[in-house]
């Protein structure tokens, strides 16, 4: 087996965004971090105990960083997708955030959450969610969803985007090419949307509309759709990826993988091959959330695709351009910590959420 070199990789880790195990920087996660410095890391609730903790445990991955400092990310959608603890305002899920159909109202909401993570160094949000809910009995969607309609979706999502890039965060629309008209949750199973061609295309147009508006990321879908390529979920399909997403809808942007440790792709095949089938498929910034024994896998399956060549360089040399130029887009930390603690961003959760209970 070829050996990788200091370089190689160094260059490997830098398509990774990696979860970490605590709240705090311990030793043995010290020394992944330097041997293996991601591009990436994202934080969970298992790495939030307190809103000065967190800012201090952002800054500590910004300022350690052993090379380029690596994108700090977060889920943060409202609803059921909220990690964080109080003074930090929870929202309602984007179905009662929607309900009104006012772009104003929902960039108003993604400017009080960009606000909020920006203050704590936070510098991407994986939101808005642009799936549509075509299923009723889809749960892992469902009210994480703006509407029912792909035009509305993008709609609304793009507001949400617009109030996050304005507080200086970036935002992530996931999971393409759509995750709503399934049944199977892709963190258990591998689901399949088996819906003709024209039913699932009808329903990506809000990523469309995302791509043509300049969203800077989108991620993928652990998902099958047979209409589209019959044999390998989104994330691993060039078909989709490539052909579809780059060519045919002319996206520029950074394309992120969901957890490759979600059961959807790790119940069937090793972390390594994943990654690489991931970023020959399209993919450029690959996310291992919950172990850094698998990142240290997919990280070495990656290094030793490179050393073989089965791995193009061009491929990855795309890939960190793309990374580069979205790190670019992270605005400068300010010079004073922001104030923590947001009462008009309260009092606008509650009006949404009261809003929702009258109607």
């Amino acid at each position: 087996m070829p050996q990788p070199t200091d370089l190689v990789r160094r260059t490997a880790a830098q398509l990774f965004m990696v979860g970490l195990p605590g709240p705090r920087l311990d030793r043995a996660t010290r020394a992944f971090l330097a041997e293996h410095p991601p591009g990436g890391i994202v934080l969970f609730k298992r790495n939030v105990r307190s809103a000065r903790q967190l800012r201090d445990l952002v800054a500590a991955l910004h300022d350690g960083a052993a090379g380029v400092p690596p994108l700090v990310a977060l889920d943060h959608e409202g609803g059921r997708v909220h990690r964080l603890p109080r003074p930090f305002t929870r929202f309602p899920p984007a179905a009662i955030v929607g309900a009104g159909n006012d772009p104003k109202v929902v960039e108003a909401v993604g400017r009080a959450m960009g606000r909020e993570l920006r203050a704590v160094g936070i510098d991407l949000d994986f939101a808005p969610v642009l799936d549509v809910r075509g299923n009723p009995r889809n749960t892992v969607i469902g009210d994480r969803a703006f509407s029912v309609d792909p035009s509305r979706a993008a709609r609304l999502g793009l507001a949400l985007a617009r109030g996050l890039e304005a507080a200086g965060v970036l935002a992530c629309g996931k999971h393409f090419p759509g995750h709503g008209a399934t049944t199977g949750d892709s963190h258990f199973v591998l689901p399949h949307d088996r819906r003709p061609r024209r039913a699932v295309l009808h329903d990506l147009q809000s990523f469309a509309r995302a791509a043509r508006a300049g969203l800077p990321s989108l991620m993928t879908a652990h998902v099958v759709y047979p209409a589209l390529d019959p044999r390998r979920p989104a994330t691993l399909s060039a078909r989709i990826c490539r052909d579809l997403l780059r060519r045919r809808l002319g996206f520029r942007g950074v394309l992120f993988s969901d957890d490759l440790e979600m059961n959807a792709v790790a119940g069937r095949t090793t972390p390594g091959k994943s990654a690489v089938a991931a970023l020959l498929a399209g993919c450029d910034m690959l996310l291992v959330c919950q172990s850094l024994d698998a990142a240290r896998a997919a990280m070495d399956g990656v290094e030793q695709a490179m050393l073989r060549g089965t791995l193009p360089a061009a491929r990855v040399v795309e890939a960190l351009a793309r990374v580069h130029a979205l790190r670019r887009r992270v605005p400068p930390p300010a010079r004073r910590p922001a104030t923590i603690g947001w009462p008009a961003h309260a009092r606008l959760a509650r009006r949404l959420a009261a809003t929702a209970r009258a109607g």
